[in-house]
């Protein structure tokens, strides 16, 4: 297994690993997957709010239930990947990788973790809290969160068409 590196980040040691663990890429493709649905499987959530929303009774849905269920899950598996993050450390930008983007993957990263758990807090004000300004908040962030996923494909594209290094291989090949 290889050692991590300290590193200093804003003054703070911060733990360097040469890849990812297997839990860490199991964490993210699962992560990937429940949004994925997330997304794929909203109107029953959507149809549900409306219908609450018209003062309408709800019946049970699958789907209502599955959305919940999902949000639930997602921020439980984010808090555990950002538990191993701050524990086992995360690998270095790629050597060839410009300055200006290995702050921008920072950025990114960081904002992946806020993002998805800013959905699964706000859903659960609207859903559980009835609190309006929560279901909004849900809408607005899940157009960031979209954004910040095309972005995080459109950079792993750059990373294997133009710089060529093999950035992928470290979400699918564990380090231990």
């Amino acid at each position: 297994m290889p050692r991590p590196a300290a590193s200093q980040i804003n003054g703070q040691t911060m733990k360097q690993t040469t890849g990812y663990s297997a839990t860490q890429i199991g964490l993210h493709w699962i992560v990937a997957v429940l949004v994925a649905g997330q997304y794929m499987f909203k109107d029953g959530i959507s149809s549900a709010w409306d219908a609450y929303s018209e003062g309408q009774e709800i019946a049970f849905s699958p789907l209502v239930f599955a959305h919940v269920a999902g949000g639930m899950l997602i921020l439980a598996f984010v808090l555990w990947r950002l538990v191993l993050r701050l524990t086992r450390g995360v690998p270095p930008a790629p050597e060839n990788e410009p300055a200006p983007l290995k702050t921008l993957s920072h950025v990114a990263h960081w904002g992946f973790y806020v993002l998805l758990a800013a959905m699964a807090v706000t859903g659960a004000m609207a859903w559980f809290g009835d609190i309006a300004a929560g279901a909004e908040a849900h809408n607005v962030v899940k157009i960031a969160l979209l954004a910040l996923i095309v972005l995080h494909v459109l950079a792993v594209l750059f990373h294997r068409i133009v710089l060529k290094n093999n950035l992928m291989l470290r979400m699918i090949r564990p380090a231990d």
